[in-house]
Formats: structure tokens, C-alpha cells, sequence
């Protein structure tokens, strides 16, 4: 027996997840509610037939038709369905379950979770009968006590990616060259960790290089130099782009007071604040307000 739940339900608490390090559901009904714009605990595959707008890191985009998605731990997303149906599948998993089958590179290092990817695929009518069936095939096998399930799960899950990762020219794949790319990819990464803010309460803590240096325990200006030999900007910039592009998200998405978003990205006095984003975009925050 297939098992068939409110997406909303899935988002809010995965209790066999826990416990397991995987679940698989499908997917049906119609979803009145944009769920909440947050990082989640878990990796994400779903696939689904349906108008959709996926806000998805400081991004809006919009899907008609059968898509691929992949959702990670350190992007925040949030899925509102425009369609009156919607049906898909989708798989949760923790990075600690798929990483017991031995794989070489952690799941942030993938090219279909890697940051600054847009990772939705458009299928065709028989990509989606072929991603189906193994989400069929997934959820069939988890309803068993078959001894080697955990494998099999597993299997599953990377013939998925693969069948992904053929979709993107193999020019958009890569693997670090040196140590410059390493420790920009590791920057990279623990800048993203600090988002989104989910608390007004506790104000940003890494807000310059060297505070980043300091957490990756290598010096500012090493980082600084890998930082830019790589991605052609400064430290500073990445920093500077990654507060005002969660400053505009807290606008759009919360109702926090302006000086509360200001005083959870760090800045102590609301004037700062508004200096800094009308520097930074021409406009006050306020202007972002519905």
C-alpha cells in the first residue's frame, strides 16, 4: 500500500526520519499554504507535476509541468503551489544515512546540492516515468524488513542523482584543484551556514573575514587571497551580498520590525542598518515592506 500525505504535514515533523535517516512518501492534494521560508534538517528530493513557486535562497522561480528538486540543509526554500492539484514524490535523507554506503565526497560538494546551483530539472514525459517508477520502487521496499534495505534505499537514491547529474553538461561539474579552491568552497559553505536567521533574538556573529578566518583556523589574509583568486571577489563582497540578500528575504518574508531584522544581522543601532542597505541598494529597507 502506497503511503500518501499532506505535504504540510512532511514539512513540519519527520519522526521515522529521525529515526531511520530516510523516508519516502508520495505526494497528493492540493497545498493552500506556502510553507514556512526556512533551512531544513534534512536533504530533499521531490518530484512533482504541478504550477508551482519555489522560493528558493533569495531567488523566486517559477515551474509549469513535471520538475526535479533537490533541497539541501544549508539553502532555505519554501514551495507555494499555484495549481489546484498537486501529486509527486519525494525522498528525505540525512547526509550521515547516504554517506554509510561509502561515498568519497560529502553531499555539499555535489554538483546538484553545491551552492549558487539552481537545482530544479524540467522532465520530460518519460523522465518522469522512469524518476517514478523508482519512487514507487523506493516506496514499496520501505514497507519491508528486507535485511540489506538500508543498501537498497541508497541505490536508489544515487541512481537518481546520476540520472540527474546526466541532464547538466559535465562542465558544470567539478573537483577542488588545489587548496585555494578548498578553503574558498569551506568559506563558501560556513557563510551560508549562518543563514537563514531564524531568531530576532540572537544577532549575526561572523560578519567580517576575519571572524571567518578565525572559524576556518586559517589566516585572514590567506582566505582573503584564495577568496578572490577563485571567485574573482573579495571576502567582503561575498559577506556584504549574503547579508543584504537575507536582509531582503527577512523583509519579504517575516513580519519583523525593520529594527529587529537590523539587530539579527548584526547591526546594533536600526541607523546602521538603514545606512548600510540604502548604501548597499539604492533604496531604504522599508521600500521592501508589502
Amino acid at each position: 500500500m502506497k503511503e500518501v500525505v499532506n505535504c504540510q504535514a512532511i514539512e513540519l515533523g519527520i519522526s521515522d526520519l529521525k529515526l531511520k535517516g530516510f523516508k519516502v512518501y508520495e505526494i497528493t492534494g492540493d497545498l493552500s499554504k506556502i510553507p514556512t521560508y526556512n533551512r531544513r534538517d534534512y536533504y530533499k528530493i521531490c518530484i512533482n507535476t504541478s504550477k508551482s513557486l519555489i522560493h528558493y535562497a533569495d531567488r523566486g522561480i517559477e515551474t509549469d509541468g513535471t520538475i526535479l528538486f533537490f533541497g539541501n540543509p544549508i539553502i532555505p526554500y519554501s514551495w507555494e503551489n499555484i495549481s489546484t492539484e498537486f501529486h509527486g514524490y519525494a525522498c528525505v535523507f540525512t547526509e550521515e544515512f547516504l554517506k554509510a554506503g561509502d561515498r568519497s565526497e560529502t553531499l555539499h560538494e555535489s554538483p546538484l546540492f553545491k551552492i549558487g546551483g539552481t537545482p530544479i530539472f524540467n522532465l520530460s514525459p518519460e523522465q518522469k516515468v522512469f524518476i517514478d517508477s523508482l519512487f514507487v520502487k523506493m516506496i514499496e521496499e520501505q514497507a519491508t524488513d528486507y535485511v540489506f534495505k538500508d543498501d537498497l534505499m541508497r541505490n536508489y537514491i544515487n541512481l537518481i542523482i546520476h540520472e540527474s547529474m546526466k541532464m547538466q553538461p559535465s562542465e558544470n561539474f567539478f573537483k577542488h584543484k588545489n587548496a585555494s579552491s578548498r578553503i574558498t568552497s569551506l568559506f563558501l559553505e560556513l557563510l551560508e551556514r549562518q543563514f537563514p536567521i531564524e531568531t530576532k533574538n540572537e544577532p549575526l556573529t561572523l560578519k567580517t573575514p576575519q571572524d571567518y578566518a578565525q572559524s576556518l583556523a586559517v589566516h585572514v589574509n590567506h582566505l582573503n587571497r584564495s577568496v578572490k583568486e577563485v571567485t574573482g571577489k573579495p571576502t567582503t563582497a561575498h559577506i556584504t551580498e549574503r547579508i543584504i540578500n537575507e536582509a531582503k528575504a527577512l523583509l519579504q518574508h517575516t513580519d519583523w520590525s525593520i529594527s529587529d531584522i537590523g539587530y539579527s544581522l548584526g547591526f546594533e543601532y536600526p541607523s546602521y542598518f538603514n545606512n548600510y542597505f540604502k548604501r548597499l541598494t539604492g533604496t531604504v529597507p522599508k521600500s521592501l515592506r508589502m
